[in-house]
């Protein structure tokens, strides 16, 4: 199935900031470009690999595409980076591009994985199953330069996380 019928999506599917379209046989989420308002999409158990086309969703701030075909971590991480910008939250489990102990990953692969993701997706607060540290952020920005963003941009972001930190009394 390449997209939702646009018989079962409503006529204000504009509207929609919530979908959950587990086990849909996808492999192609082009069809979210008529959801500009989306916030939230779950695509669990489809088909979706590394070359997925995702339109600009510029509401998305969570992702779960857990069990899945990425097996290419950088191209799937640089199309959410251009294309979904706001990401906060993302779980990538049991993908062949998200290394664990469950799919046969070494501890090192893991760490990897998540320094790599979080370097490029800066607004990242959440990882599969974990909270992204702030000791983990500076580590994943001293292995990896974010590709994406112009250095005007990546201080722009810095500068928002200092001012969500808390104040150290």
């Amino acid at each position: 199935m390449d997209s939702i019928p646009e018989r079962l999506l409503p006529i204000d599917k504009h509207i929609i900031e919530y979908l959950d379209l587990t086990e849909n046989n996808l492999d192609d989420l082009r069809f979210l470009i008529d959801l500009p308002n989306l916030q939230t999409l779950i695509v669990d158990k489809n088909r979706i690999n590394s070359n997925v086309k995702i339109p600009r969703l510029d509401m998305l701030h969570t992702m779960w595409i857990n069990h899945n075909q990425i097996a290419n971590l950088s191209v799937f991480i640089q199309t959410l980076a251009t294309q979904c910008p706001q990401l906060k939250y993302l779980s990538m489990m049991n993908n062949p591009a998200a290394p664990s102990f469950f799919n046969g990953g070494s501890y090192k692969q893991y760490v990897d994985y998540r320094h790599y993701v979080i370097s490029q997706l800066p607004r990242l607060i959440m990882l599969d199953d974990r909270q992204v540290s702030l000791e983990e952020r500076q580590e994943a920005e001293r292995i990896y330069t974010p590709m994406t963003l112009t250095r005007r941009e990546r201080l722009s972001v810095k500068n928002q996380r200092l001012s969500l930190a808390p104040n150290s009394q």
